[in-house]
């Protein structure tokens, strides 16, 4: 019976430990049969080989070699939490963590961090894998990612990460073990905002600012002459009346929310407000056309640098 139960985990897992399935009754010569990869030395898996950018498919193959103490980190930890990673083409590491006297492993294609004796901090993913709390895994970050990356988790880890993060404790977590790389997280920490509800729209804002203009209001709820409720704004200029947002899709492939999302816009320019639509392209290179589309809308509603 045990024998069975383990063979069905094994063929239903995909993923398994070369140990697990030689208890529950496999042999070698089966391991090594066509269709089964071994992305990790002791790892079997029948699944298809994970995109470079389905971090959390890398990182499943993984979880059968994480020993006592072990647990995903630094952007592994974030990304696994639901923060944002930055865009293309950057490709994430699976970074794995333990604390003195715990070793971390040496393994290829594993980033492996020793981490100073320090109580654990170590959450669980809806999966059960062991993870650094974001907090810590943000502050770790501060190696690997630009300054607008590390501003954009912040800004989830503040608006959407389940427990919230207060700003406090980000900077409380700079305090105790150090920024790095010329103060880049306390600047990071000093560009986060509350409200925004995706990486773009947060990028979005620090092109604006960057470029001279007024700091937009976040998520700004707009409402008619009898206080009913219009729309929530991404990016909103209440003196001026000017709201900004990025739309990230391509095309219009959901005819039935893009319908919506037509009729909001008309709304929100029938209280008398300029409606000003960044799309992706808007935003490649220096984003100049981004910014010149909100700088023209500021301006002819009476904005003067």
């Amino acid at each position: 019976m045990a024998r069975r139960h383990a063979r069905v985990m094994v063929d239903e897992l995909r993923i398994f430990s070369v140990r697990d399935a030689i208890a529950a009754g496999r042999s070698r010569f089966a391991l090594r049969r066509v269709g089964v990869r071994t992305p990790y030395r002791g790892i079997r898996s029948s699944a298809g080989t994970p995109a470079s950018d389905d971090l959390q498919a890398r990182a499943a193959e993984y979880v059968p070699r994480l020993r006592i103490g072990q647990f995903f980190s630094h952007e592994t930890a974030l990304a696994l939490l639901g923060a944002p990673l930055p865009p293309y083409p950057y490709v994430p590491g699976i970074h794995v963590s333990a604390h003195r006297p715990a070793r971390e492993p040496r393994v290829p294609g594993i980033h492996g961090h020793r981490l100073q004796t320090r109580s654990p901090a170590v959450l669980s993913t809806s999966q059960g894998w062991p993870v650094e709390h974001p907090v810590r895994a943000w502050r770790q970050c501060g190696t690997l990612w630009r300054l607008d990356d590390l501003v954009a988790a912040a800004d989830f880890l503040l608006t959407d990460a389940r427990p919230r993060i207060e700003a406090d404790e980000l900077a409380t977590e700079i305090a105790r073990m150090g920024d790095t790389r010329g103060g880049v997280l306390t600047r990071a920490l000093g560009l986060s905002r509350y409200g925004p509800r995706s990486p773009s729209e947060t990028r979005l804002r620090l092109l604006l600012i960057r470029h001279g203009l007024p700091e937009p209001e976040i998520s700004w709820v707009l409402r008619d002459a009898n206080g009913v409720f219009v729309a929530e704004l991404d990016l909103a200029y209440p003196s001026w009346k000017v709201a900004a947002e990025y739309d990230g899709r391509v095309h219009a492939e959901d005819m039935r929310q893009f319908a919506r999302d037509a009729d909001r816009w008309d709304a929100i320019r029938e209280c008398g407000w300029q409606h000003v639509r960044i799309l992706f392209h808007h935003m490649r290179g220096d984003g100049a056309v981004a910014v010149g589309k909100v700088r023209e809308a500021l301006r002819c509603a009476g904005w003067r640098r």
